[in-house]
């Protein structure tokens, strides 16, 4: 049987329903962020919308489904934005810096997102296990940066044994520390690492660490070889 057309009503409907779904994952996303799971309140998101507590449970289902989806939409956004990398057309050494700077970019510029994985962290990734859409997420990151890595090797840039997860957990170690830790790191040694006139040299030491372990730059030797 041949679908229906969407008239014009029905795809207005259609779009007013998403919207308010982005809208209601916009403020849960704060909220989410700045209180923590247990902390937020869904009667407060309603308030902040302007809506009832009952229309966001008819979106999601209720308060822990509302964060699972906070979670989809937040790591789906790291996923998109690493697809723009156009592996295909860049040398190897430049693919990887490209990445380690762009998720550089995307973690200064999403400091929510860095609260709701440490939250989801301190819940021992519970609700992130719940998800179908999750447990499939990083297999695209891993499979980008195999790639990356397989044509490294294979042109003599890469000589390391790391594996997709080492380098991955690398570049996001780095661009994660930088926001999560600020203020206990400012606290301790004076340095506000978020400030603007440091931004660039962190952009570039992300990149070049990456670059430098992977090409063997300084590497160790053991004794006796050259």
């Amino acid at each position: 049987m041949s679908s229906q057309p969407v008239t014009p009503a029905s795809g207005g409907r259609q779009r007013d329903a998403e919207r308010t779904r982005a809208e209601i994952l916009e403020i849960a996303q704060r909220e989410f962020a700045r209180h923590g799971y247990a902390g937020a309140r869904v009667d407060e998101m309603a308030a902040l919308m302007r809506t009832t507590k009952r229309m966001i449970y008819y979106y999601f289902g209720g308060k822990e489904q509302l964060y699972i989806a906070v979670l989809e939409r937040a790591y789906s956004e790291v996923r998109a934005a690493e697809a723009t990398i156009d592996v295909q057309h860049l040398a190897p050494v430049e693919a990887i810096r490209t990445l380690a700077e762009l998720t550089f970019d995307h973690h200064d510029a999403h400091q929510d997102f860095i609260k709701l994985v440490g939250i989801e962290n301190i819940h021992q990734a519970e609700h992130l296990r719940k998800s179908e859409v999750l447990s499939n997420l990083g297999a695209p990151a891993a499979g980008l940066i195999s790639q990356i890595l397989a044509a490294g090797r294979a042109a003599g840039d890469f000589v390391t044994g790391a594996d997709a997860v080492d380098v991955h957990m690398m570049i996001s170690a780095f661009s994660y520390f930088r926001i999560s830790n600020q203020y206990t790191f400012g606290a301790l040694f004076g340095r506000e690492l978020t400030a603007p006139e440091h931004r660039d040299r962190h952009r570039e030491m992300i990149g070049e660490m990456v670059v430098a372990y992977l090409t063997g730059a300084g590497r160790r030797t053991s004794p006796g070889h050259a």
